[in-house]
């Protein structure tokens, strides 16, 4: 995966709308859902970053800052055929890398019930009961990053 390219755009850039598309089509159309009948406000303050491979954005998260020094990761897609090569894992070191360079110490994310092994395999850990989010079953996610890991 010598060619994929990590870096994070604001939706001003021409790649947001790809990164739209990304989440639709991953996130919310198997789940008879939209982005276009969902509240994007968010998307307008978060940080993107974005997985491209030969120019075309095949992953993404989003994120969020919440109080102080945590902050949230949200959104993350990958299209299924890049599913598994290393994609996700790329993208969420990346993001943590940047967090802890702008001195976030926690990341939070909330976690489908099918991708709570993947997380928990980059440092994740499980912080709360099972819930329900766009119809399906989530679980609290966070880690440590940065100085609090060191201290």
């Amino acid at each position: 995966m010598d060619k994929l390219i990590i870096s994070y755009i604001n939706t001003s850039s021409p790649k947001y709308g790809d990164v739209w598309q990304l989440r639709e089509e991953i996130l919310r159309k198997p789940l008879g859902l939209s982005l276009k009948n969902e509240d994007l406000t968010w998307d307008h303050v978060d940080t993107i970053f974005i997985a491209e491979h030969n120019n075309k954005v095949i992953g993404c998260l989003m994120l969020h800052k919440v109080a102080g020094a945590h902050i949230k990761l949200r959104q993350m897609a990958v299209y299924s055929e890049w599913q598994g090569m290393g994609v996700g894992s790329r993208l969420v070191k990346a993001a943590e890398e940047f967090c802890i360079h702008k001195g976030y110490n926690r990341i939070g994310l909330h976690a489908r019930n099918i991708a709570t092994g993947f997380y928990k395999s980059l440092g994740y850990t499980i912080s709360g009961s099972e819930f329900f989010e766009v119809g399906i079953p989530h679980y609290a996610m966070e880690k440590k990053i940065g100085l609090a890991v060191n201290g």
